[in-house]
């Protein structure tokens, strides 16, 4: 692999949407060049990268063209050849985080296997490969209604279907490859939950504040920081991603989703990648994961995680049915609200439910109760202009 002619050390990123948008930010923040692989010119990471490979980002042709002008590479989401990729990893291309740390962790089935395999807990499964309804009237636990889940691709509610009996079931087995798919015990939690912590390249664990998430019809609305729930929960939440991250070897960035309620706090997904729920660490903590990603990977010093402020509200903002000049109205009177950071996207294309945007906001109220409060607030100012759907 050669070294590219930049005096500043340059990374690749495979992908070129609004998370590697981010990490070119904190590129240019760090002193570190990033080029992208991406198929669209107009793809949010593009104008503020400092260089393009202009390629499908599954072409392992176009990977190779990136490798050789980057020092090493890093992934904007996890559906990546791990194969095709591997033989780029035989020839000395440098990944971050490794092949071998991500392969476990590319599908939620292949997920769930390893959380089995390393007794951390979560909801319990039954892969369709081998399934067959007269299973599942044997499981005496096993009660409607289900959720089943696409090992591969989804995100935003997208691969998953709530099965609320036989028929369901039934119509299931017969859509979908059985292979892909598998079925959940429905929890019935408290609170959505989401941890991101990054390793560096000498094995020290860095974690971020945990965090409430809340979603709308399967897709994040707002995250708040830090989550109203006991030390020991945060305890258990950091020990479960340290304990991970150090069993894969794993470096950069990584998130996991928990569930908490009744059943104890269950680790719902894995994403080894930067994520939604800490896009307020850019504001809110001295140091954000994308400057953690960046560092790490240019073996550069790595900041604190800590919050800056008593905490902090993030809420997306979605695409929406409506005209080009209701989108800029509604980004100025965003921008008139004090202490509001706006962070936007620039995607072509304004489709409903799409991730266009964020806006953080930092909370200055100590006590718990109050803080909540003032975040709720925040969120009806920002959805009084710029609604949920």
């Amino acid at each position: 692999m050669e070294n590219n002619d930049h005096q500043n050390f340059c990374i690749g990123v495979v992908g070129g949407g609004q998370l590697a948008q981010m990490l070119a930010k904190a590129g240019k923040k760090l002193g570190v060049d990033l080029i992208v692989q991406t198929r669209s010119e107009n793809d949010p990471a593009v104008q503020n990268a400092n260089g393009l490979v202009l390629s499908d980002t599954n072409d392992i042709n176009g990977t190779r063209q990136l490798a050789q002008k980057t020092s090493c590479i890093t992934f904007e989401n996890e559906w990546v050849d791990i194969e095709g990729l591997s033989l780029l990893e035989d020839s000395g291309v440098t990944f971050i985080p490794k092949l071998s740390a991500m392969s476990p962790l590319i599908n939620k089935l292949s997920q769930r296997k390893l959380l089995k395999k390393l007794n951390i807990p979560g909801p319990e499964w039954l892969s369709l490969s081998s399934f067959k309804i007269s299973d599942l009237k044997l499981e005496a636990n096993w009660k409607f209604p289900l959720m089943a889940k696409s090992s591969f691709g989804g995100y935003d509610g997208k691969g998953t279907m709530v099965i609320n009996d036989f028929s369901d079931l039934k119509t299931l087995l017969q859509q979908v490859n059985p292979k892909q798919w598998f079925l959940e015990k429905w929890i019935n939690y408290d609170k959505e939950l989401s941890l991101v912590v990054s390793r560096d390249l000498f094995g020290e664990v860095r974690t971020f504040p945990l965090v409430e998430t809340f979603q709308t019809n399967q897709i994040c609305n707002w995250v708040l920081a830090p989550a109203d729930v006991i030390h020991p929960v945060i305890a258990m939440a950091n020990n479960i991603a340290i304990s991970l991250v150090r069993e894969l070897n794993y470096t950069g960035v990584l998130a996991i989703e928990f569930f908490y309620g009744n059943d104890g706090l269950l680790v719902n997904e894995i994403a080894p990648r930067t994520h939604n729920s800490a896009h307020l660490s850019i504001e809110a903590c001295a140091s954000s994961q994308f400057e953690h990603q960046i560092a790490i990977a240019a073996r550069k010093p790595v900041k604190s995680t800590e919050l800056i402020a008593p905490g902090a509200i993030m809420v997306n903002l979605l695409g929406f049915k409506d005209s080009e000049n209701i989108v800029e109205r509604r980004l100025q009177l965003l921008k008139k609200i004090n202490g509001v950071n706006l962070h936007w996207y620039n995607k072509e294309n304004n489709i409903p439910g799409r991730k266009l945007g964020h806006v953080t906001k930092l909370l200055s109220s100590i006590d718990i109760k109050q803080r909540r409060n003032e975040a709720l607030q925040v969120l009806n100012q920002i959805r009084s202009i710029w609604p949920m759907t």
